[in-house]
């Protein structure tokens, strides 16, 4: 799990120091905290904690304790005095993961974080197939960021509060919705969606609280409205952002009220409803903007999910692509799963998906609809040009493969500062072959290792276009 998150627990700096440069040595990041206090406040996103037993305070079994708390699945490497067996087996029985004797051994506290880290994958993998075959969801993501939004949505599921779910567009922000209704125990109600961004402004008010019929020009019969269709269950305000003032404002009234008023009656409803609301739009701006209410916005967001876009989680990229692959294999009947190359994985890991998960969705889909190969390679991402009317259209098969293959060299040397040696390291290459590379793509004059003597600036690396062209 490269770049995993380990939390170091001492009250002795020097430890702090010692443990922290290790795991930064094993090109893990690490946390640290004086106290189990401190230690409480940063779990969120932790992989492994490893903690001194004796502290002042809090001591590490008692942290132990209210990291479970917070975390069952997260392991916990207690470190004590040599010669406290007797308390390694108290810990070990109030679920410690494993425990060293002072003074540890730096290859000894590598073995034990690597078997925890590996130990983490394997709850977190449990947990997502009993979370799919709970509730049909899947959401796939290992990264940090992911994985904090994940556990926070679990932890309000059964909670009945009003949830706003923010994202990028296709971020996945609709699994989350479905995720806390599945866990509510409004599960065996409706789950009911209202596109905000779909209905024209003077309508949604109508669609949101129901009409009578005759309320309105084209109003021909009686209609429910979507809070009254999601009695008992979840209703999905999609895109809140989009809706207007007015509308805002009787939304508002209804999520305090607990009562709608359909148009064109005096009847008033009771309803029970869980919202959870969901935008592309960060709403604390608009509120400064003055185009979204600022008590409205304090009302929906009583306990706000942030889905990160997929630029922030490039290593949950290669476990989307392999699902997707996956799924489009036995969507499209082949018979078997198409594999996709380490290459391919490396060309996928370098985009900017500024679609994300949805553009990878379609990309990866497109490779398995177009490939008749069990086990396709960079090759497969670049459209053919055909003939005919399509001839001449776009970049060539090759110039696309290259372009691929540029984009590559250029972020593994913007993302090692231009030292050429880091870059050979990430990409897997010699630097010799590295450096026949940046010739050939002109990539020489833009990027100086920083090594050498030579005094010449560089500007930086080229706006890479989309997809490589």
């Amino acid at each position: 799990m490269t770049g995993a998150r380990i939390l170091v627990v001492d009250d002795d700096p020097g430890v702090r120091f010692a443990l922290s440069e290790l795991i930064a040595a094993r090109e893990l990041e690490a946390i640290t905290a004086a106290s189990g206090a401190e230690a409480l406040a940063q779990l969120d996103g932790i992989d492994v904690v490893v903690t001194d037993f004796a502290m002042p305070g809090m001591d590490g079994l008692e942290l132990l304790e209210a990291i479970h708390a917070h975390d069952a699945a997260l392991p916990v490497i207690l470190i004590t005095a040599h010669g406290s067996e007797r308390t390694a087996v108290r810990a070990m029985k109030h679920g410690a993961y494993d425990y060293l004797a002072k003074p540890f051994d730096n290859d000894e506290v590598a073995a034990a974080i690597d078997r925890a880290l590996e130990t983490r994958r394997l709850r977190l993998d449990a947990r997502e197939r009993a979370l799919e075959q709970t509730t049909g969801i899947r959401i796939v993501g290992t990264s940090p960021a992911m994985r904090r939004t994940i556990e926070t949505a679990l932890k309000v599921a059964s909670r009945d509060v009003t949830v706003l779910v923010r994202g990028e567009t296709g971020t996945g922000k609709e699994l989350f919705a479905r995720l806390l209704h599945a866990h509510s125990h409004r599960a065996r109600g409706p789950l009911v969606t209202f596109n905000s961004a779909a209905v024209p402004a003077e309508l949604a008010e109508a669609e949101l609280f129901g009409h009578a019929k005759g309320a309105f020009t084209g109003a021909v019969g009686d209609h429910p409205g979507y809070f009254l269709q999601a009695r008992g269950g979840t209703l999905v305000l999609d895109e809140v952002g989009e809706l207007p003032l007015g509308v805002q404002g009787k939304l508002l009234r209804v999520l305090q009220e607990h009562e709608v008023q359909p148009l064109g009656t005096t009847r008033v409803e009771k309803i029970d409803v869980r919202v959870v609301a969901a935008t592309h739009r960060d709403l604390a701006a608009e509120v400064k903007a003055g185009r979204f209410r600022e008590d409205l916005y304090y009302r929906l967001a009583v306990v706000e999910l942030v889905v990160p876009p997929l630029r922030e989680r490039p290593g949950d990229i290669a476990l989307l692509a392999r699902e997707f692959a996956r799924k489009y294999s036995e969507r499209f009947g082949l018979g078997h799963v198409v594999q996709l190359s380490d290459d391919l994985i490396a060309l996928l890991e370098h985009e900017r998906w500024p679609g994300n998960v949805r553009e990878l969705e379609n990309t990866i889909a497109r490779v398995v609809a177009m490939t008749t190969e069990r086990l396709v390679g960079p090759a497969a991402l670049a459209s053919p040009t055909g003939d005919g009317a399509n001839a001449g259209r776009g970049p060539t098969f090759k110039e696309q493969v290259e372009a691929f293959e540029r984009n590559l060299l250029a972020s593994a040397l913007d993302s090692s500062a231009g030292n050429q040696s880091a870059a050979a390291r990430r990409l897997g290459m010699t630097r010799a072959s590295l450096y026949d590379k940046m010739r050939k793509y002109g990539l020489g004059d833009t990027f100086l290792d920083r090594n050498t003597a030579e005094s010449r600036q560089f500007s930086g690396i080229p706006r890479r276009s989309r997809g490589g062209t």
